[in-house]
């Protein structure tokens, strides 16, 4: 699915969606993507042994619309009750938003952190909500 092109594509026009969610949802509107750096594990591909589990975690920001899904996500984690898993993903689009041009598939994805930026009445400004994942493998197409 990897679409090559001689220019770099611009970072801005993407997509996350978790499951069978809407990526265009407002829910799943978010502002940014930090992709963990990529180890390489020592186990070569195809010997039968699981894959080696991923390190550092996938981080999602957005601004803040009152939906309470990625908090009762992380809830569900912090009593201990197992949380449903979800494979996300993101998608990089062209620059006319029509055309997925890269794709990254997160398995596993479970939260690890939930936090907000501050409340600041000097200032103002959209308060963000930042979910953090860990994940178990990533494909890219």
């Amino acid at each position: 699915m990897a679409v090559m092109r001689e220019r770099p594509y611009n970072g801005a026009n993407f997509l996350v969606s978790f499951g069978s969610a809407d990526g265009r949802a407002a829910a799943a509107g978010f502002a940014e993507v930090i992709f963990p750096v990529f180890h390489a594990d020592a186990t070569p591909e195809g010997d039968g042994a699981p894959a080696a589990p991923a390190r550092g975690h996938l981080i999602l920001r957005r601004g803040l619309t009152g939906a309470l899904d990625l908090y009762a996500w992380w809830h569900k984690a912090r009593r201990g009750k197992a949380p449903q898993r979800r494979t996300l993903k993101v998608e990089l689009l062209s620059d006319d938003q029509r055309t997925v041009v890269m794709s990254w598939r997160f398995r596993n994805a479970r939260p690890v952190s939930l936090h907000y930026s501050p409340l600041q009445a000097m200032q103002g400004g959209a308060v963000i909500e930042t979910l953090e994942l860990a994940f178990d493998t990533v494909e890219m197409a």
